[in-house]
């Protein structure tokens, strides 16, 4: 974005991007709110105004009062301390061959989990899913039509598909059946908190281990994250060492 003044108050000047980063530092919806022109207008008076009550605060000095030096000494103290922090954990770095090291000796934690997709038909009681059951196997529909004639479920509009899930993303019953049934096949009626289903297995992928190159930013992260841990508390071990008498705690 090109920058334009849109303002000058006494030697300040106030731009477009002023206006954009001050409206980018709002939540999502006040930021949406303040695109249109109206809003951007509005921003800018809002900046102007910030800009007319520091020059009074300058002429008045008020900030040589007491209470404002006191608050900005808080305030330098805060800052400082965010500021070491963010310092310590900067000043760690990777390489790529940390990380692929990294990656070999952790490469069961990066693992893909095995997944499965399925299709299912669900209805109040066991007898009315034995009998889509008995339909289906001599024939008599196709589970995708049984599904979109009888299931309960919003996903009978596309045939009962569930599409891809992972362990633990399913009621336990479900589950327990869906990972132990084999491509193709139609489940006797399981009985779950929401009714008795039919199932189909679509497929089922076991759990796999995906090449460094797949998961290089994950891993990159998570030893980033680990390293940055280590170096932080060996700081603070530092610290602790050159005050020893300095913490007190007290009831």
């Amino acid at each position: 974005m090109e920058k334009k003044v849109l303002a000058k108050v006494g030697q300040k000047e106030i731009t477009n991007l002023d206006v954009q980063s001050a409206i980018q530092g709002l939540d999502p919806f006040q930021a949406q709110q303040f695109q249109t022109e109206e809003g951007q207008k509005y921003v800018l008076e809002d900046l102007i105004n910030q800009e007319l009550l520091y020059m009074y605060a300058k002429e008045n000095n008020v900030d040589q009062e007491e209470e404002f030096r006191n608050e900005m000494k808080r305030v330098e103290e805060n800052v400082l301390k965010q500021y070491v922090i963010n310092k310590i954990l900067t000043s760690v770095k990777l390489t790529e061959e940390e990380k692929k090291a990294f990656y070999e000796a952790q490469k069961s934690n990066f693992s893909r989990p095995e997944t499965a997709s399925a299709k299912h038909i669900l209805v109040d009681t066991e007898e009315k899913a034995n009998e889509i059951l008995g339909k289906i196997n001599s024939g008599e529909v196709s589970f995708e039509d049984a599904a979109a004639q009888h299931s309960s479920c919003p996903s009978k509009d596309a045939g009962g598909d569930l599409g891809t899930f992972g362990k633990g993303q399913m009621v336990p019953e479900f589950e327990e059946a869906v990972f132990n049934m084999n491509k193709g096949e139609v489940s006797k009626p399981v009985k779950t908190q929401f009714g008795y289903h039919l199932i189909k297995l679509e497929n089922r992928n076991e759990s796999t281990i995906p090449e460094y190159d797949e998961v290089a930013e994950e891993v990159g992260k998570t030893l980033l994250y680990q390293k940055q841990g280590e170096v932080y508390q060996e700081k603070l071990n530092e610290v602790k060492s050159k005050y020893p008498n300095v913490v007190e705690y007290t009831k």
